[in-house]
C-alpha cells in the first residue's frame, strides 16, 4: 500500500485582521480533482468549486485556526505553524509523511518536508492551499457582518486602501491584530490623542 502524504499549507498571514486559517489534506490518488492549483491563480468562483471537490474526494482534510489573540502573542509566522499543527491533529487519518508550503515546518509527529511554491507544485499542498483559503474567506464574510464598516467581505482582511481609510475612520475592531505595524501606530497614535 502506498504510504499516506498529507498536504498542508495556511491562508491569512498578511492580512490586518482576523485569524490564521490551515488546511491539511490526503488525497486519494484514483480520485484527485482537476485544475489544483495555488488557491491565489483560481477565481473564487473556482476556488469554491473545487473545495467541494475536494472535501468530497479526499481520504481526510481538517481545518486549524490561529485566533487574533494568539498571532498578537506569538507572531503571525509561529501563529501559521500551530494552525498547520491543528489541521494535521484534526485528520482521522495518521499520514506516513507531511509536504509543507514553503521554507518552515511545524512540529509534526511524521517526517516532513517544507516545499518552496508547493502550492502550485504538489496537488495535495494545492488542495490544502484552496481548503484554507476557502474556510478563511468565508470567517471573514461573517466577521463583515459583525462589523460592516471595515469592508472585510471585500478585501478579507488585508491592508488595502479602503481597510485602511475605515481603520482611521472607526478604529480597530477585536478581529484586528494589534501586533501588526498599522494597526499598532494607529493605536499609538490614538493614545497620544487622549492625552
Amino acid at each position: 500500500m502506498k504510504p499516506l502524504i498529507a498536504g498542508l499549507d495556511e491562508a491569512g498571514r498578511g492580512p490586518l485582521a482576523g485569524p490564521v486559517v490551515a488546511a491539511a489534506v490526503i488525497l486519494d490518488e484514483q480520485r484527485i480533482p482537476d485544475g489544483l492549483d495555488d488557491s491565489k491563480k483560481l477565481t473564487a468562483a473556482r476556488r469554491e468549486r473545487l473545495a467541494e471537490a475536494i472535501r468530497d474526494s479526499a481520504l481526510a482534510w481538517a481545518i486549524g485556526l490561529c485566533a487574533v489573540e494568539e498571532i498578537d502573542r506569538i507572531n503571525v509566522l509561529q501563529a501559521s505553524l500551530l494552525a498547520m499543527r491543528r489541521a494535521f491533529d484534526g485528520l482521522g487519518l495518521r499520514p506516513q509523511r507531511a509536504l509543507v508550503d514553503g521554507n518552515r515546518l511545524p512540529e509534526l509527529p511524521c517526517p516532513a518536508e517544507a516545499v518552496v511554491g508547493g502550492d502550485g507544485k504538489v496537488p495535495c499542498i494545492s488542495a490544502a492551499s484552496i481548503l484554507a483559503k476557502v474556510h478563511r474567506d468565508a470567517l471573514m464574510r461573517d466577521l463583515h457582518r459583525q462589523w460592516p464598516e471595515y469592508g472585510f467581505d471585500r478585501h478579507m482582511g488585508y491592508g488595502t486602501r479602503a481597510h485602511m481609510e475605515a481603520l482611521a475612520r472607526h478604529g480597530p475592531c477585536p478581529v484586528h491584530r494589534r501586533s501588526f505595524a498599522p494597526v499598532r501606530s494607529l493605536l499609538e497614535q490614538m493614545t497620544l490623542d487622549l492625552e
